[in-house]
This record gives structure tokens, C-alpha cells and sequence, in this order.
């Protein structure tokens, strides 16, 4: 009797419990008995997704310390080996161009191997061909170790890994999220140029150069033991999301997947205005700030430490930027936030060429932040514009978008030294790029749609 009335207790209690209550989550993986659609045990805390946000900022922030260190080396290499400023662009242009070529590609390797794979061996990469340039005497181990090895590292690993992270983990806050990673390539810059600009000051550049490989070869075990490919890895729905999903199969042919995708996606005209305005984006930050504001500031007096840190000062306000761009991208339409971001970003190169001055003064301050917050606040709204209008596609068309971003900063930044090399000045190339911006600032507002709402993601089951 007592047994029988302790079970009826349990059923009602059973019955009056909400179905969704918060329960311990499940350890192990999703496995193929998971019912499709339906969502494991939920857990308490923070999701996972937030842990796998973290790790990959970290990550984009070790991979950023190669980028802090080639404006730096114009003007050590040119004292060590005659090399000129068009020659040294040149390598730098190939990293820059790879960097955006090797992109679409990564998108759909990570598809197929698994991003944590794909983002270690790339890490490695970069080590390698940092650390190689030691021991270089000649331009071609230059473009060989700078240009070709870590351009390929870093392309592995640029935006479109973000894009990767923040579709499979995120439904929510997607553009908040992709503003975090975004500013994690600027909070890179931050921490790493004071460093390298003192050592290449105080010991020289190849100190510089291990220092980065050094870098990039401390992040590989926090990507290998702490990153996951899918939610469902560890029988998780993603962040937001109604239903859960289990981890999709690995995409085949790679390459070919990668190149269907382009082919669809340039037939529309959405994917020219966004390539072709992403890529005035890389010549106006990539290409010429970041590659040519340190030695330009030095043409005029300024110290290279000064220059540096200015520099390094942009990379602060990049964060805040870049990460309030991701929270406006969730509420407002993208593309009339990348006509303003790149109207505004037009007019402040034009003003530059009146700033530079042996010393730092207060209109070069205001230029720092002003422009600081405006550096890549364009990324966010980008990648919504490429979900919105190519979905499931969005990673590897974002990765394209990046491809033509990256081959504008290439083209500034070789046209650049071989411009300073004819005038004697950089002061033409800071008004051809406010022009190109305004230029910009046009093509986005051409865009048809793409308001702030994310996109949802597709249901399982559905095509």
C-alpha cells in the first residue's frame, strides 16, 4: 500500500513539473538516437557558445600579432638590406592578398576537417614562416616566408573563421558576437605593437619576428583542448536556438563547394556591391593605415615608438567601435550603417595629410579616436548583409567578400610605397582613399534589403 501510494505521488509530482525546467546538461555527445529537432537536457550557467566565443577571440588575437609587426619592418629592412619600400610593399601585398584568397577556401575546410583542425594548422603556419624570416638575406625569402607562409596561415583563420564560429554557435546576438571577434584582430594589434615596436627599436626586428611566432604557437593548445566544431558535440543547441540540431556530416570537395558558391554568388549584383565596397574597406585600413601610417608618421619627425603607439591607440578604440557596431547591426539596417561608417571614414583621410607633425598633437589625437572607432565597424554589418541575402552560403560568400577586401588592402599597399618612393610622400595616396570611401559609401546604399533582424536558421529537415 505504501509502495503504491509513493508512486501515484511520484506521477503527480512528475505531472505538475514544467517540461522545460532546468536540469543538469548532458556530458556527452549527440548521438545518431537523438531524436532530429529535439533539444537535450537543458544546463545551468553560461552556454557553451560563450566559452567558444572566447577561445576564438583569444585565437584571432594571437594570429594578430603578425599583423602588428610589417610596418614596422620598412624602415630596419631598408637600413639592413637596401631593400626598397616598393620591394617590401610587394611582400606585404602578397600576405594581404592570401590573406583574403585563402578565406573562402578555410570556410569550406572547416566544413569538411573541423574548425579546430583548420585553425591549428594554421597557427602553425604562421610560426613557421615568422620564425623563417630570421634567416632571410634575399626579397624572394621575403616573399616566400612573410608573403606566401603566413599570408596562407593567417587567411586560414581571418573573418570568415568568425563567420564559421558565429553561425554554428550563435541564433541569438549573432551581431554582437561577430563585433566581439571582429575587435579581437584590433585588441591583437593593441597588446602586441607597443612590444614589437620597442623590441624592433631596442634589438632589432628578428627578436620581433620569433616573438610573433612565439605568439602564434602559444594559442594551438588552447584551440585544440578547449574549442569544439558544432554544439552538437557536446549535445548542445545553439545559443538562442528553438530546436536542436545534430552536427552535420562532413562537406565534401572542398574546393569545389567553394567554388560553385562564387559562381552563384556573383551572378547577383548584392555580391559585387559588397565585394567591391569591402574592397575600398582593406585599402582604406589594411593596405594603408596599418601598412603605411607608421613610416609616413616618421617621414615627418615622428618618432617610430610614437608613431606605434598611435597606432596601437587605434586598436583601442576599434574595440569599442567594432563591438558597438555588432549591437547596432542586431537593431539597425545594415547597409545605411556602412554608408555612414564609410562617408565618415572618407572624410577623416582627407584631413590627414594636415595632421602629421613631429609630435603628437591634439587634432592627430582626435584623428586616432575618430577613425580608431571606425577602423573595421564595418565587418559586422558586412556579414549580416552576406546572411541575409545567401544563408546556409553566407561563411564561404562572406570569405569571397573578404577575398576582394583583402586584394584592395594588397594594391594600397604596394601602390603605396611605390608611391612614396615616386613623390616623395604618401600625401596622394590619403586623398585617392577618402575618395575611394565616398565611392563606397555609395555602392552599400544600392543594396536591396538586408534589414536588422538576423536571419533565422534553417529547420532540420527543411530545404
Amino acid at each position: 500500500m505504501t509502495q503504491t501510494s509513493d508512486t501515484a505521488a511520484a506521477r503527480r509530482r512528475a505531472a505538475k513539473a514544467p517540461a522545460t525546467g532546468p536540469a543538469t546538461a548532458s556530458t556527452g555527445p549527440a548521438t545518431a538516437e537523438t531524436p532530429r529537432g529535439t533539444a537535450p537536457a537543458r544546463r545551468r550557467g553560461p552556454h557553451r557558445a560563450w566559452l567558444v566565443a572566447a577561445v576564438a577571440f583569444v585565437t584571432i588575437i594571437g594570429a594578430a600579432a603578425f599583423r602588428s609587426l610589417p610596418g614596422l619592418l620598412f624602415d630596419p629592412l631598408n637600413e639592413e638590406f637596401g631593400w626598397s619600400r616598393g620591394t617590401i610593399g610587394a611582400a606585404v601585398s602578397v600576405n594581404l592578398a592570401l590573406y583574403g584568397l585563402t578565406a573562402p577556401f578555410a570556410a569550406a575546410l572547416m566544413d569538411r576537417f573541423g574548425i579546430r583542425r583548420v585553425v591549428a594548422a594554421a597557427l602553425a603556419v604562421i610560426a613557421l614562416g615568422s620564425g623563417l624570416t630570421v634567416w632571410m638575406t634575399a626579397p624572394w625569402q621575403l616573399l616566400l616566408c612573410w608573403g606566401l607562409l603566413v599570408g596562407l596561415g593567417t587567411g586560414s583563420m581571418a573573418l570568415a573563421f568568425a563567420a564559421t564560429v558565429t553561425n554554428r554557435w550563435f541564433t541569438r546576438r549573432r551581431g554582437l558576437v561577430t563585433g566581439i571577434l571582429t575587435a579581437a584582430s584590433a585588441s591583437g594589434q593593441l597588446i602586441f605593437l607597443p612590444v614589437l615596436s620597442w623590441l624592433v627599436e631596442a634589438h632589432g626586428w628578428r627578436p620581433a619576428a620569433v616573438t610573433v611566432a612565439l605568439a602564434a604557437l602559444a594559442v594551438v593548445p588552447f584551440v585544440w583542448l578547449l574549442l569544439r566544431d558544432h554544439p552538437a558535440d557536446v549535445g548542445l543547441r545553439a545559443y538562442g536556438a528553438e530546436e536542436f540540431q545534430p552536427k552535420p556530416p562532413p562537406v565534401p570537395g572542398a574546393a569545389r563547394r567553394t567554388l560553385r558558391v562564387l559562381r552563384s554568388a556573383s551572378r547577383t549584383g548584392t555580391f559585387w556591391l559588397l565585394a567591391g565596397s569591402f574592397a575600398i574597406c582593406g585599402a582604406s585600413t589594411n593596405g594603408l593605415i596599418q601598412t603605411h601610417f607608421v613610416p609616413a608618421a616618421h617621414d615627418h619627425g615622428m618618432p617610430i615608438t610614437a608613431a606605434a603607439s598611435l597606432l596601437a591607440v587605434i586598436g583601442v578604440f576599434d574595440v569599442v567601435g567594432t563591438i558597438a557596431s555588432g549591437w547596432f547591426t542586431d537593431r539597425f539596417e545594415a547597409r545605411r550603417l556602412l554608408a555612414v561608417y564609410y562617408a565618415l571614414r572618407g572624410i577623416s583621410l582627407l584631413f590627414l595629410p594636415m595632421l602629421l607633425a613631429p609630435d603628437v598633437r591634439p587634432p592627430m589625437v582626435f584623428f586616432i579616436v575618430f577613425y580608431g572607432l571606425d577602423w573595421v565597424a564595418t565587418v559586422p554589418p558586412t556579414i549580416a548583409l552576406c546572411r541575409a541575402h545567401y544563408g546556409e552560403d553566407s561563411a564561404i560568400v562572406f570569405g569571397w567578400v573578404l577575398a576582394s577586401h583583402q586584394v584592395g588592402a594588397a594594391v594600397v599597399a604596394g601602390l603605396g610605397g611605390l608611391a612614396r618612393d615616386v613623390f616623395g610622400s604618401y600625401n596622394v595616396v590619403w586623398y585617392a582613399s577618402g575618395a575611394l570611401c565616398a565611392a563606397a559609401a555609395l555602392m552599400v546604399l544600392v543594396i536591396r534589403g538586408g534589414g536588422a533582424a538576423p536571419v533565422p536558421v534553417r529547420k532540420p529537415g527543411v530545404a
